[in-house]
């Protein structure tokens, strides 16, 4: 009995011993897969061209790397470390500019793929190069990974995420070199399924290569294999909302059929399917037949049609015998063949088509009664109760759902700022630009304009003016929106110089034009038709000599303008 209760305890300790590291190592592995991407707060260092050759400046424009190079990359402007290049070489520079990780071979900032900003590169880690591998360092030189990999770039559109190459096949690791997906794939694409937080819920396209040609399969966000390659085409229903679960639509032998993760929803049989959003149905093909099913699976229209149309709620399928609408749900509609009717995202109304003679729009309530009698060439709910119209013209205005005008008919586009509901409306014809908020009143009116939306406030400004708007449509004077300067700009007489915040004269109204002070201090200033920059002071840092082309706004630091040259990408230069 006593050596039957001793073993039977060593068996318990052996066990709970395997749960705690079973558990334990769960754990490790988990966090180990969670990174966070560096938050740049303040730009100290900004690249500098002078004479076709590169250096870097501060933000107070002075020269912090000179400029000799051909290239230099900043991975972080909030960090003073430079890559500097010239022919073949590459040098780490420190700020005062001393070469740094000189332990190390061919250091590299990482380039972000697909993504067009101008913070460009990973933000805390970078590659070198040693025996012919790479692996992967911080901006302290401490090493993250072994060189261990034969190639390492950004996963497209996933900042944080890295490709790796080891033996012609690709992996995923993260900044902080945990594997996230293991290196046994010829490639590897990112779904590209898109939310609010950007790319962060894609998962993976997997493939490999096969006497037959490419194989595909797909991993989720987690780094779980949820599909093998073993399919000709494969890709993701990125319309569907859903940030746990991928609907892939996937095909063997040319013969197609839908994934809700692993589970089969639709088994292949069809030649194609393509999804609707608006309804959130399937449309099949077999044998050049059609039919509509559910994102479960469920065939609720049966694949018998020559074409079927979605347009709005119906489903208009058609045949040899004629027309037949069924409602989303797969029911048969009573309504008239030349009837569509288009959900809103307020139930309250619905769009409805009549094409019998013309199509003409109009509004109607959920439960059918007319609101806006069919007589516009188009309608588009807005918000609240009103909406978008056009006239037989192809103008576009406002109205009600008493059919008030509440913006004239009369202009050639009508968008919404932003994420914002105030409305600007143009009349390319009288290069008027108009705005208005959330009950259509007009708040602002002016010719050749150009509305920019900023983080806190619109922008709306033309070459002889600029006006500035909360979100919600109450203008704002400059000192409410540039909280943290001291000096604003004002015009007088037809000239603008700058004032304190308590309106006394620090700049003599001399310029022609000027800017608000940037968040380095400056403002550009423009005089008999060139432009310079003064500081914080009042004092010229740059005479006004520049011919700077005025399609975006002039910003300087010190003496030096900036350019922006795509892709996100900027430089400051003295260029005359």
């Amino acid at each position: 009995m006593k050596r039957n209760f001793i073993i039977r305890n060593i068996i318990l300790a052996i066990l709970a011993i395997i749960i705690i590291v079973g558990v334990s190592w769960y754990f490790i592995y988990q966090n180990g897969r969670k990174y966070e991407i560096e938050k740049v707060e303040n730009r100290n260092y900004f690249i500098l061209n002078q004479d076709n050759k590169i250096g870097v400046i501060d933000r107070n424009g002075n020269i912090i790397i000179d400029p000799i190079y051909e290239e230099i990359k900043i991975p972080n402007p909030e960090k003073p470390l430079f890559a500097c290049y010239n022919n073949d070489s590459i040098k780490i520079l420190n700020a005062n500019k001393e070469e740094i990780l000189t332990d190390y071979q061919k250091v590299e900032p990482i380039r972000l793929e697909s993504i067009a900003s101008d913070l460009m590169y990973e933000k805390s880690v970078l590659k070198y190069l040693e025996n012919g591998k790479y692996g992967l360092i911080n901006f302290d030189g401490k090493k993250i990974t072994k060189p261990i990999y034969d190639e390492i770039t950004g996963v497209p559109y996933k900042e944080g995420e890295l490709l790796v190459k080891q033996n012609e096949k690709y992996g995923v690791i993260n900044i902080k070199g945990n594997k996230l997906i293991k290196i046994a794939y010829d490639k590897i694409e990112v779904d590209g399924y898109y939310e609010k937080s950007g790319y962060q819920y894609a998962g993976y396209i997997i493939s490999n290569t096969t006497e037959e040609g490419y194989r595909y399969g797909y991993i989720d966000y987690k780094g779980k294999l949820i599909l093998d390659p073993e399919y000709n085409e494969l890709s993701r229903i990125v319309e569907i909302a859903d940030n746990e679960n991928a609907y892939l639509l996937c095909a063997k032998n040319g013969q197609f059929g839908v994934r809700k993760n692993e589970e089969e929803i639709i088994a292949n049989e069809y030649q194609s399917i393509e999804y609707n959003e608006s309804n959130q149905l399937l449309v099949v093909e077999k044998s050049k037949k059609y039919g509509i099913a559910t994102l479960e699976g469920k065939l609720i229209v049966p694949v018998q049609y020559n074409s079927i149309d979605i347009t709005g709620i119906y489903l208009y399928a058609k045949n040899d015998q004629g027309i037949t609408v069924y409602n989303s749900n797969g029911t048969e509609a009573n309504i008239d063949t030349d009837v569509a009717i288009l959900n809103t995202e307020n139930e309250k109304y619905k769009i409805r088509i009549n094409n019998k003679e013309g199509t003409k729009y109009g509004v109607i309530g959920k439960n059918g009664e007319q609101i806006i009698e069919e007589k516009y060439n188009y309608i588009e709910y807005l918000y609240d109760k009103y909406f978008i119209v056009s006239d037989t013209n192809s103008k576009l205005g406002v109205i009600d759902d008493n059919n008030n005008i509440k913006i004239e008919i009369n202009n050639d586009s009508i968008q919404k700022v932003g994420d914002t509901k105030i409305l600007q409306a143009e009349m390319p014809d009288e290069e008027i630009t108009r705005l208005y908020k959330e009950d259509m009143s007009l708040i602002c009116e002016m010719k050749n304009a150009t509305v920019e939306t900023k983080e806190n406030y619109i922008k709306i400004y033309n070459q002889d003016e600029t006006k500035y708007f909360s979100k919600e449509g109450k203008e704002l004077k400059n000192s409410e929106v540039f909280i943290n300067n001291t000096l604003f700009a004002k015009k007088e007489n037809d000239k603008w110089g700058f004032v304190n915040t308590n309106q006394n004269w620090v700049v003599e109204a001399k310029y022609d034009k000027v800017t608000e002070f940037n968040e380095y201090g400056f403002s550009a200033v423009k005089k008999d038709g060139k432009w310079g920059a003064i500081n914080l002071e009042g004092k010229e840092v740059v005479e006004p000599t520049y011919e700077l082309k005025e399609d975006k706004e002039i910003s300087f630091i010190g003496k030096y303008y900036k350019v922006e040259y795509g892709f996100g990408e900027t430089y400051y230069t003295d260029a005359k």
